[in-house]
């Protein structure tokens, strides 16, 4: 199918969800990093004085398009939670999914936790964020307790998930048969063993 560019200068019915798709195309092809405001004007069709009406600078699109990346994992782990038996398992299925995420959505990934904005500049990307820890928070408070053990949980779990996702980005885990779903298993697995440490603390 070919798709019409459209001319700069020309009006958009929906102007800021087509920034933001130029700016995720920009993101797969170059990184976080790697294109203007400038050219996602263009990659849009659209004039380059356009984005100011939803957007203060490149800054303030990629942190739109990470809290986007945030309501997604909200989705996903959501749903990885609410098919478990019990908190350990919904928090190893969390674990699972991060990675899934990170596998399935390289752009969002990579802009969730590549683009180094200030959050508190951006309250989107703050009620977002604080969305996804507080939807975690009480399977972690389950098995932890009280809430900084909780949060620690979370972040213990979070990290080791990141690692795999990332291993697996890089291609390091390209000799197994079957690299994603070897992945989510150790994330499940390391997920499992921390948990089991939290509670023998505990006891």
């Amino acid at each position: 199918m070919t798709v019409k560019r459209r001319r700069s200068g020309q009006h958009h019915g929906d102007l800021r969800n087509a920034l933001e798709q130029a700016a995720l195309e920009l993101v797969s092809e170059r990184g976080p990093h790697g294109f203007t405001l400038a050219e996602a004007c263009r990659r849009a069709g659209v004039s380059p004085s356009a984005p100011y009406k939803h957007f203060a600078d490149r800054d303030a699109l990629l942190a739109s398009l990470a809290a986007r990346a945030f309501r997604v994992q909200h989705a996903l782990f959501g749903a990885a939670l609410d098919s478990a038996p019990d908190p350990e398992a919904g928090l190893s299925a969390f674990a699972a999914a991060y990675v899934r995420f990170a596998a399935q959505e390289k752009a969002l990934f990579d802009i969730a936790f590549g683009i180094g904005v200030d959050a508190k500049r951006h309250p989107e990307l703050v009620e977002a964020g604080t969305a996804l820890r507080d939807l975690l928070m009480p399977a972690a408070r389950a098995i932890a307790g009280d809430e900084s053990a909780a949060f620690d949980l979370i972040v213990r779990v979070a990290a080791a998930a990141h690692g795999e996702a990332v291993f697996l980005q890089q291609g390091i885990l390209g000799a197994e048969p079957e690299p994603l779903a070897s992945a989510e298993e150790r994330a499940r697995e390391t997920a499992r063993a921390v948990i089991g440490q939290v509670r023998t603390s505990a006891n």
